[in-house]
C-alpha cells in the first residue's frame, strides 16, 4: 500500500478513535490484517462465547477461523440445523463479533439489516460487541454514513446473497419495498450506555464493501 495512505488512515483512524471514545466506545488501531487479528484475540478472553451476523471483514482478516481452531466457544449459526436458534444464542453471547456498513469520523456507526438480527445484537443482548472496520467504510458524517450503507454495501451484498432486489440489478439503492430488500432495518449506534460493550478494531487495509 502507498505510504501516504498508510499515513492518512493512520491519522485519521485518531480522529474516529477520539470519536468513539466521546461516545463511551473503545477503538484501536491495526496497520493491517494480521495486527487487527492479534489485537482481537487480546480482546476477547479465552473460554469466551463468541457468535457474529454477517461480517466479511471479520471473515477476511482470519478471526472467524482462530476463534474455532482456538479456546473459545463459536456459535456458527451456518453450521447449525436450527439457525432461528443459533441467532437467537447470540443474544447471550459473551462477545457479538460484526463488520459496519460506514462509520463517521466522529465514530458514528451504520448498519443496515434485512432479518435484523446483527442490527438487533448490536443494539442490546450480548455482553460485548466487537467491530472490525477498514478504514475504507470511514465517511465525513451521518449522511455520507447512509449513502454508503445504501449505494455501495446494500447492492453488493444483494448481489451476493443473489436477491432479486432493483439494487443488485442497477448497482444503486432504488428505495425498494421489493420482497428481498435488505434494508429493512437501520441501525445508528451514537452512544454506547454500556462503558466497555463496543470496540471497534480500525484497520489501515480496505475491507468488506
Amino acid at each position: 500500500m502507498n505510504e501516504n495512505i498508510i499515513k492518512r488512515n493512520k491519522l485519521l483512524a485518531t480522529t474516529v478513535i477520539k470519536g468513539l471514545e466521546s461516545r463511551n466506545m473503545k477503538g484501536y488501531y491495526a496497520e493491517n490484517k494480521e495486527e487487527a487479528l492479534k489485537k482481537a484475540l487480546e480482546l476477547i478472553p479465552a473460554g469466551s462465547s463468541v457468535t457474529m451476523g454477517g461480517g466479511m471483514s471479520v471473515h477476511e482478516i482470519g478471526l472467524v477461523e482462530a476463534l474455532k481452531n482456538g479456546d473459545y466457544k463459536f456459535i456458527d449459526r451456518d453450521e447449525c440445523e436450527d439457525k432461528r436458534a443459533a441467532m437467537l444464542m447470540a443474544y447471550d453471547a459473551d462477545y457479538f463479533l460484526s463488520s459496519a456498513n460506514a462509520m463517521t469520523q466522529d465514530g458514528v456507526i451504520v448498519n443496515i439489516d434485512g432479518n435484523s438480527n446483527r442490527v438487533s445484537a448490536i443494539a442490546q443482548g450480548p455482553k460485548h460487541v466487537l467491530f472490525i472496520v477498514g478504514m475504507n467504510k470511514i465517511c465525513d458524517d451521518v449522511d455520507g454514513a447512509m449513502k454508503r450503507a445504501r449505494n455501495v454495501a446494500a447492492p453488493i451484498n444483494a448481489q451476493r446473497f443473489g436477491l432479486s432486489t432493483p439494487c443488485s440489478k442497477t448497482g444503486t439503492c432504488m428505495n425498494c419495498k421489493s420482497p428481498d430488500t435488505i434494508c429493512c432495518q437501520f441501525l445508528i449506534t451514537r452512544f454506547s450506555r454500556h462503558e466497555g460493550r463496543i470496540s471497534v478494531i480500525l484497520v489501515g487495509e480496505e475491507l468488506g464493501f
